[in-house]
């Protein structure tokens, strides 16, 4: 392994070598509360942004030491081997849609729901990705379509569910997820286009879920629905404020539909995830160095860490189960203590 300007600096953490030089050239950064946060940039991208204050010397004098380090020299903590997924007690022939199925926590969720014996409608705009996860759900021997969608687009709404009836004549759980993250910025310089865009999928596309999906619902007489709100949706994140009015509107949507279909048989629940490891949080170091951005305050992570999808996917199947059965409008954070 060779270390330099494209090196992450949570790979440099776990490399007591490495993180001797980190401490040498930047003391306090491996006990820094904001380090979790970090840990997805490259050395490159911490010292670009002019935020992390890095002098071009330091920076220099760093990399000039690291490329001292044998290539050889694995990482001292190795990451423990993962243990195989418990199964979930089984649930039976029901029928679940999962929207933002391709990736993260609805890919966690779909392959859990599976798991747990759900036929699983997965929806996704990324066609590529959404297959990808039809085949993992089918190789732990679980059965279901993937449906290309843009859920904000009503016509899609309505292809996913009528593809979920036209194959199964049901739907008893519906994971209503899929989302996008804003663009780190003041609300003074939040293009219109972006506020759309967020808008668009983060609360038109919950609406015209829960739309298609609780029509189905109420004329069977059952379901669960779980939307994913957000932390930002309990409180406000710095420079989100367009994702932290969409996930406030979706814990009001939440709260609405529950209370509309209370006595019709179907729950409506949301979650509010904080700071998990996906593809959107991973993505964050690259949209601070494309904007040149980064904002005041970020979220303390108590716990230490990211949560891992699956961690999430399991509160989905409890919602999704009859173990919930007397919960209805209950917004859940699963957070890791983010919102104490």
């Amino acid at each position: 392994m060779t270390y330099n300007g494209d090196s992450k600096i949570g790979d440099l953490l776990a490399n007591e070598t490495t993180k001797a030089l980190l401490e040498k050239h930047l003391p306090g950064i491996s006990t820094n509360p904001m380090i979790e946060m970090a840990k997805g940039f490259t050395l490159t991208q911490l010292g670009a942004l002019p935020q992390a204050g890095i002098p071009v010397d330091t920076l220099d004098a760093l990399l000039a030491d690291l490329g001292g380090v044998a290539s050889e020299e694995n990482p001292t903590h190795a990451a423990p081997a993962s243990e195989s997924p418990k199964p979930t007690a089984s649930i039976g022939a029901q029928v679940a849609v999962v929207t933002g199925a391709g990736s993260g926590i609805g890919r966690a969720s779909s392959l859990k729901l599976s798991e747990a014996g759900f036929k699983v409608v997965a929806v996704d705009f990324n066609s590529v990705t959404g297959e990808e996860t039809l085949s993992l759900m089918r190789e732990q021997g679980g059965e279901g379509l993937f449906v290309q969608a843009d859920v904000s687009k009503e016509e899609d709404v309505e292809r996913y569910v009528k593809a979920a009836m036209d194959t199964y004549g049901r739907i008893d759980a519906f994971f209503n997820n899929a989302g996008v993250l804003q663009k780190f910025t003041l609300l003074e310089n939040l293009d219109v286009t972006e506020f759309d865009r967020i808008l668009n999928v983060n609360v038109r596309g919950v609406f015209l879920g829960l739309k298609h999906v609780l029509k189905v619902m109420h004329a069977q007489g059952s379901g669960s629905v779980i939307n994913t709100a957000s932390t930002a949706g309990l409180r406000a994140e710095h420079s989100m404020s367009a994702y932290t009015a969409s996930k406030h509107a979706v814990i009001g949507l939440t709260k609405s539909a529950a209370i509309e279909y209370v006595k019709k048989g179907v729950r409506v629940n949301a979650i509010c995830p904080g700071g998990v490891d996906t593809a959107l949080t991973q993505a964050v170091p690259a949209m601070m160095q494309e904007s040149g951005y980064v904002p005041e305050e970020f979220p303390n992570m108590r716990m230490g860490r990211f949560a891992d999808p699956a961690e999430l996917a399991e509160m989905v199947v409890f919602l999704a189960s009859s173990k919930s059965s007397y919960m209805t409008g209950s917004v859940i954070a699963v957070d890791g203590g983010l919102t104490l």
